[in-house]
């Protein structure tokens, strides 16, 4: 008998939402899967790309509620491809920002599963890109910081905010909609100025996409007001005054994939 050939899985980022944002490896790595492990964050219209005898697997996680946890998706990984499959996991944004996909490479390489990471173009970047908010400017900002917002019940933020006040010119937070006040106060004690612009961006690249502009002392409550939900990026800086004039997403006509754009500006 012979031995099965084992797989090899691929890591793919699928990008922030907008689905023509995925790249052509990350396609052409859909097209050859046998399984594909997809999350809530991936656009599902990328799931157009694959086999129609391929197997998909929902893997996705919502605020408190879980479908599989993080050991049970990496057993899947390695399950599959020890039968020799060629499996995909797709995870919004990018696999190594905030996506998990170093603990699931570390998975995968104790197991002796070859695998590849394929890059794909994270919120941090493209959502405010999409609002008109350059993180960098010759003039405004020659740093950034990308930095999670996610808070585990009953420990502190391991983010050293009084650093990145002093010493990064753009912020930008990821997963921070849900505490958003506690992280503005942790800016303020931080010794960041109140009237520091913040931009939340809501669904960023999508159709339903919407900004809305504050500062450090009002975004919180303005968020609160105008019901924004996740997923959501926040992006503090002086640039963020910048999207009154380069909000180019919401010119733009005539394109399935970008819709209407909506822009907030209370207060």
């Amino acid at each position: 008998m012979t031995a099965t050939t084992v797989g090899k899985v691929y890591l793919v980022g699928a990008g922030p939402g907008d689905p023509e944002l995925l790249t052509l490896k990350g396609k052409r790595c859909l097209e050859a899967a046998d399984v594909i492990l997809f999350d809530e964050l991936a656009n599902h219209e990328l799931l157009e790309f694959t086999d129609a005898k391929a197997e998909l697997i929902y893997v996705g996680k919502k605020p408190g509620k879980h479908c599989a946890d993080q050991r049970e998706i990496e057993a899947l990984l390695i399950r599959h491809a020890r039968l020799g499959r060629t499996v995909v996991r797709l995870k919004g944004g990018d696999p190594f920002v905030f996506g998990r996909g170093g603990e699931e490479a570390l998975a995968l390489h104790a197991a002796g599963i070859a695998f590849e990471v394929v890059p794909g173009i994270s919120s941090a970047i493209a959502a405010p890109a999409y609002a008109g908010i350059p993180l960098t400017h010759r003039a405004q900002a020659s740093s950034f910081a990308v930095v999670t917002g996610h808070r585990v019940a009953g420990v502190d933020y391991d983010v050293n905010w009084r650093d990145l006040v002093r010493g990064v010119d753009t912020l930008v937070i990821l997963m921070g909609l849900e505490n958003i006040r506690a992280i503005m106060h942790a800016l303020l004690v931080a010794g960041c100025a109140p009237e520091r612009p913040v931009a939340l961006i809501q669904s960023g690249t999508k159709h339903e996409q919407r900004t809305l502009v504050g500062t450090v002392m009002t975004i919180a409550e303005l968020a609160e007001r105008c019901r924004l939900k996740s997923p959501a990026t926040i992006v503090v800086g002086t640039v963020v005054e910048l999207a009154a004039e380069l909000n180019w997403f919401r010119s733009v006509e005539g394109r399935q994939t970008m819709g209407r754009f909506a822009e907030l500006r209370v207060g």
